[in-house]
C-alpha cells in the first residue's frame, strides 16, 4: 500500500495523523511479514506436510500442539487486534469532524434505519473479523462511528489490494461477471445484499447511472456512513438497514441483486434463504450475482483445511468452513435459477462490456474472486 492509498481519498474516510498513520503502517507490514514466505511459514508448512495423514479437527487439534504453528496463529490474531484498536483510536480523535461531514443538506440518496430492527444472530452474537462491535454496533442518533471504523480498518487489513482506500474492487468483478454474461445488460433497479459502507454498491451504481440503487445492512451506523460516503463522491443511493434473509421488498422488484463477500459471514441456512429472497425479488430474466473470496477446500489440500479453522476459530468467520466447501450451484438451482454459473472472475479496476475474464481456474487472492450467478 503506497503512501497515497493510506490518505483521504473521499471526505468521510478518516485521515490518520503523522503517529497513527505510522503504527497503520506498521501494522500493514507486519500482518503482511506474517502472510508472506518466511521462516517462520515454511516452518509451518513442514509440520503440515508431516500431518497430512489427518484432516479437518483432527489436523487443527495436532497443529496446535506444535510451538510455532500456534505461536504463529496467535501473531495473526493479534495483528488483527492491533488494526482495529489503532483504528478506532483514530477515529475516535476525528468522531465530530466525520459526524458534522455526514450531514447532507441536499442528498440525492437516502438512508432508512430501522429502530426495532433485530440483526440474525450470527452477525449480532459475532465480533466478524474481530473488529468490535461487528457490523451491527450502533449508538443510535447521528452514529457514524462503526462505519468509519470498517471503511478505514478495510484498507489496512485487506492491505489496500481490493481498489486502494475505496475498497471497491469487488463491485468492479461483479460487474465484469455480469457483462460476461450479459454484455448488453441495463437494469433499472439494483440491490446490493449485506452493503457495508457501500464500497462496492457505488462503483455499481457508476456502471449504470439512470437506474435505482438500494444497499441494505444491518447496522445502522454503518449505513448512515456508507449514506454520506456515497454522497460525498457523488453516488445516488439508497442505503435501508434490512436482513438478506427477508428484505421486506416487493416481488419481482429488482433486476440485479448481489453480494461481494457477504454469504461466507452467514449460515448455511441463511445462505439458502438468501438465494431463495433474490429470487423472489427479481424480475423474470433478471440476474443474481455472488462474489466471494477465492478459497476452496475442494481438493483436500492440508492448509486449507487449516485456513479455514483459522479464520473460523480465530478471527470469528464462524461458517468459512462451510462456505467454501457448499455446493453453490447446486443451491442456486434448487432455488429456481436457470443457467447458472460458478467459478473465477478476474478482479478489475474497471468492468467492461464483452470483457472475459471468467474461467474455473482460480488465479489467487485478489487477483480473482469466486462466482456462481443465475438468471430468474
Amino acid at each position: 500500500m503506497s503512501r497515497a492509498m493510506i490518505s483521504a481519498i473521499h471526505p468521510m474516510m478518516p485521515e490518520p495523523s503523522h503517529d497513527e498513520r505510522a503504527a497503520q503502517y506498521f501494522i500493514r507490514d507486519f500482518k503482511m511479514q506474517l502472510l508472506e514466505i518466511g521462516a517462520i511459514e515454511r516452518t509451518v508448512a513442514q509440520r503440515v506436510a508431516a500431518a497430512t495423514g489427518d484432516e479437518g479437527l483432527a489436523l487443527q487439534d495436532r497443529m496446535m500442539a506444535d510451538d510455532v504453528y500456534r505461536s504463529w496463529t496467535s501473531l495473526r490474531r493479534l495483528s488483527q487486534e492491533m488494526l482495529w484498536q489503532r483504528i478506532a483510536d483514530s477515529v475516535d480523535r476525528q468522531l465530530p469532524a466525520l459526524t458534522a461531514r455526514a450531514s447532507i443538506a441536499e442528498p440525492k440518496g437516502s438512508v432508512t434505519v430501522d429502530p426495532d430492527f433485530t440483526a440474525p444472530a450470527y452477525l449480532a452474537e459475532v465480533d466478524v473479523h474481530l473488529m468490535p462491535g461487528g457490523y451491527v454496533s450502533d449508538r443510535g442518533g447521528d452514529d457514524i462511528r462503526q462505519g468509519a471504523i470498517m471503511d478505514r480498518g478495510g484498507a489496512v487489513y485487506l492491505l489496500g489490494r481490493n481498489g486502494g482506500l475505496m475498497n471497491d474492487g469487488r463491485g468492479h468483478a461483479a460487474i465484469s461477471h455480469v457483462f460476461h454474461r450479459a454484455p448488453e445488460f441495463a437494469p433499472t433497479r439494483t440491490l446490493d445484499m449485506g452493503c457495508g459502507v457501500g464500497a462496492s454498491t457505488v462503483p455499481v451504481s457508476r456502471y449504470f447511472p439512470h437506474a435505482e440503487h438500494v444497499g441494505i445492512d444491518v447496522g445502522g451506523a454503518i449505513l448512515r456512513y456508507a449514506h454520506a460516503r456515497a454522497e460525498h463522491v457523488g453516488a445516488a443511493i439508497h442505503f435501508v438497514q434490512a436482513d438478506a434473509e427477508a428484505t421486506g421488498f416487493p416481488d419481482a422488484h429488482f433486476d440485479l441483486v448481489y453480494t461481494c463477500a457477504v454469504l461466507h459471514e452467514t449460515s448455511h441456512e441463511a445462505v439458502a434463504k438468501i438465494v431463495a429472497e433474490a429470487h423472489r425479488i427479481l424480475r423474470p430474466g433478471g440476474i443474481m450475482v455472488h462474489l466471494e473470496v477465492p478459497a476452496r477446500q475442494d481438493d483436500g489440500d492440508p492448509w486449507s483445511y487449516l485456513s479455514a479453522a483459522f479464520e473460523s476459530l480465530y478471527n470469528n468467520e464462524n461458517w468459512w468452513h462451510g462456505a467454501t466447501t457448499i455446493d453453490h450451484g447446486a443451491l442456486v438451482e434448487a432455488a429456481g435459477f436457470r443457467d447458472v454459473m460458478v467459478g473465477y472472475q478476474l478482479s478489475t479496476p474497471a468492468a467492461q462490456r464483452g470483457n472475459d475474464g471468467f474461467s474455473q481456474v482460480s488465479s489467487g487472492a485478489f487477483a480473482c474472486w469466486f462466482v456462481v450467478s443465475g438468471v430468474k
